[in-house]
Order: structure tokens, then C-alpha cells, then sequence
């Protein structure tokens, strides 16, 4: 293999541990909007539940428009 040959690999594996990094980092933010994706699910049934024990036993009073 040549000089030549030889930094031609080199400069072809650079872009691709570059190319690498970059999904990783990719990856590594999908993986965190995941878990605040869980948090805000598990907040929202929180204040639903906070929600319904504030109504008490009366529930909820819904009065709907009449159409027509």
C-alpha cells in the first residue's frame, strides 16, 4: 500500500467516525425526548387525577349548546 493509498484510507475513515459521531449524537437526543415524552404523560395523568379528586363527588358539570 502507498502513501497515498494509505492517507486516502485514513482521511475516508475520519469521515466516517465523524459521520459515526454524528448519529450518536442524533440517537443520544431522540433518546432523551423519549423520556420527557414519558414525563409529560406521567404529569398528565397526574393533574387529570388532581383534576377529578378537585370535583369531588359532585363531577364534572358539562352544560352542551343547543343547535338548531
Amino acid at each position: 500500500m502507498t502513501d497515498r493509498q494509505l492517507e486516502a484510507l485514513l482521511a475516508r475513515l475520519d469521515r466516517i467516525a465523524l459521520e459515526l459521531a454524528r448519529l450518536n449524537a442524533r440517537e443520544e437526543r431522540r433518546d432523551e425526548l423519549a423520556v420527557i415524552a414519558h414525563e409529560l404523560h406521567a404529569l398528565n395523568e397526574s393533574l387529570s387525577t388532581l383534576a377529578y379528586a378537585a370535583l369531588g363527588a359532585q363531577g364534572p358539570n358539562v352544560r352542551r349548546r343547543r343547535t338548531g
